[in-house]
């Protein structure tokens, strides 16, 4: 739209790169790590032998 002024441009691209940023750091917090289910996964794996029957 070029008969918008470029301080609007500006505005929404300060809008969108802070909602960006907001989104990314939310998803980025809102996971979290399971070490502890993983290492009990990992030694429950370790003890089983594997037999292969043929």
């Amino acid at each position: 739209m070029p008969q918008m002024a470029p301080i609007s441009w500006l505005i929404l691209f300060i809008v969108f790169t802070i909602t960006l940023i907001l989104f990314n750091i939310l998803n980025y917090y809102c996971v979290l790590p399971k070490n502890l289910m993983t290492s009990e996964k990992k030694s429950q794996i370790n003890t089983n032998p594997l037999n292969w029957k043929w």
